[in-house]
């Protein structure tokens, strides 16, 4: 999972959402039961298994631009055509960035634990620390530290080596690295700002390509050394080595039904990289083996869609819902204006999970999805309820390929496991699991292997993404709001039709 910015809404959405806001009957019943008896978590786990052996054989990744992640597209492509769809896939460039060995920091005898922020540059620099005249410690109540954000927050660098020490607040990192390197420094460190939740060891993605050292630190670590140079000068040593790759390939892995009305059409998403730094058999390899199990199963039940189904698997998620917005951006408008719904499925293995399904009515969050999505997260809680299960709400912040759909105005939704938010005491009294833990303890790890995996959490997402999944695709009705947020209710569980 990642964040990204929201684009621009084109006109061809604008009539979507027109569209959308028609009153009609809402989201029919339907009957799901044989689909996900078929979608079960051996299937599931059959394709989770080869992921885990695609890492293995490639360096314990399958991130976009390595050979794992064209290993991984290569089996996806393969099943998908061995069971009757016809597949393409779109291929991009994209900014590609990894460390070739962890960075490291030390002041005199002493190391820091440190990181590299992605797209820093790469080399080892022994210099002179140098704070932004406006560091603030202690820290203000309020975020709102200004450190690095002005030119002239930094003294001149002059001849000798010299290395920035910028506080984390209000603008940009890549602002604070820039105006440190436009001040003459050779490395940059930006240390965390201070308040409650914003203390640990900081790191991000500066948006470009550096050409020095740039590296995170937590806000203690910051201030020792922010009142070391008080008495003094402080020298400090800055290692990083990094790969950048401006022009690496990568792409999207298309699939749809041969049937379905051609002017319907519901994209079903999951990404199907993982980090560079583990096999992503979580995230995303559980989402990526729920869909293309479901659209396996399909295929094997013979199930004549309504509505056509696009299973979509996209690249570089990781480097910014690359693959997502590439596919939104380059669609005709024509093309555009046919996608009725988006489904996401980003994480549905979280070994200390939770059912969520995305908040599409903004009744738990302060953003809602466009006109639409109330009724798909409805369709998903009303499905769980109907199963005896409770069922959370995750907000819509961007963070997954569903965020370039609901920037053009496409109602979206899906379901996830958590990934590093921490389990409250409420919801492990409701779900089980542990709280004060992350949902996901090996989330954008090396751990997350096949071992790190809840064949639970696989049972009841994978069966509520199945049921999802059909319901769209079948209903006679599609998906009109209504403005009540409510779809029927099913008189009776379900599982017992």
């Amino acid at each position: 999972m990642r964040f990204v910015r929201k684009a621009a809404i084109p006109a061809a959405a604008l009539l979507l959402i027109g569209l959308a806001g028609t009153p009609a009957e809402a989201i029919d019943q339907v009957n799901s039961k044989k689909l996900r008896d078929a979608v079960t978590v051996d299937g599931i786990l059959g394709h989770e298994r080869v992921l885990q052996r695609i890492a293995n054989q490639n360096g314990g990744t399958r991130a976009s631009g390595t050979t794992g992640f064209t290993a991984t597209a290569t089996y996806l492509k393969d099943t998908l055509r061995a069971a009757g769809y016809q597949v393409s896939e779109q291929e991009f460039t994209f900014p590609f960035f990894r460390d070739r060995a962890p960075a490291t920091l030390t002041a005199g005898s002493r190391s820091y634990p440190t990181d590299t922020f992605t797209y820093s540059g790469s080399g080892t620099v022994t210099g002179t620390l140098v704070p932004t005249t406006d560091v603030q410690v202690p820290p203000p109540a309020t975020p709102g530290v200004t450190s690095g954000c002005e030119a002239t927050d930094f003294p001149p660098a002059g001849d000798a080596p010299a290395v920035a020490l910028v506080q984390r607040g209000t603008c940009t990192f890549a602002v604070k690295a820039n105006n440190a390197i436009a001040a003459g420094y050779d490395a940059v460190i930006i240390f965390n700002e201070g308040q409650t939740g914003r203390t640990a060891l900081v790191t991000g993605d500066l948006g470009e390509v550096f050409a020095v050292p740039v590296v995170g630190l937590s806000y203690d670590d910051g201030a020792a050394l922010v009142a070391a140079t008080t008495a003094g000068p402080v020298t400090v040593k800055v290692s990083t080595s990094t790969e950048t790759d401006l022009d690496a390939r990568t792409g999207n892995v298309l699939a749809e039904t041969p049937g379905g009305d051609p002017d319907k059409v519901l994209v079903v998403g999951a990404h199907l990289d993982s980090v560079v730094d583990g096999p992503g058999i979580n995230d995303n390899g559980s989402g990526l083996a729920t869909v293309l199990e479901v659209a396996r199963q399909m295929s094997a039940l013979k199930v004549k869609p309504r509505q056509k189904v696009r299973f979509a698997f996209w690249g570089a998620e990781e480097g910014g819902l690359l693959g997502s917005e590439h596919y939104v951006d380059t669609l005709p408008d024509a093309e555009l204006a046919k996608i009725f719904a988006n489904l996401n499925f980003d994480m549905v293995g979280s070994p200390n999970y939770v059912r969520f399904a995305y908040d599409g009515d903004g009744s738990a969050f302060p953003t809602a999805g466009p006109p639409g999505s109330g009724e798909i997260e409805a369709l998903f809680h009303d499905y769980f309820t109907a199963q005896g299960l409770a069922s959370g709400e995750k907000e819509f912040n961007g963070r997954s390929d569903y965020g370039p759909f609901i920037a053009v105005g496409i109602p979206a939704g899906g379901l996830s496991s958590g990934s590093d938010g921490v389990k409250t005491a409420a919801e492990a009294a409701v779900y089980g699991g542990t709280a004060g833990v992350i949902y996901d303890p090996c989330y954008h790890k090396a751990c997350d292997t096949i071992g790190n995996v809840s064949t639970k959490a696989l049972a009841e997402l994978g069966d509520g993404a199945a049921h999802g999944i059909y319901t769209l695709a079948m209903t006679r009705s599609g998906l009109f709001p209504d403005g009540s947020r409510r779809i029927k209710r099913p008189a009776a569980p379900l599982s017992d039709s």
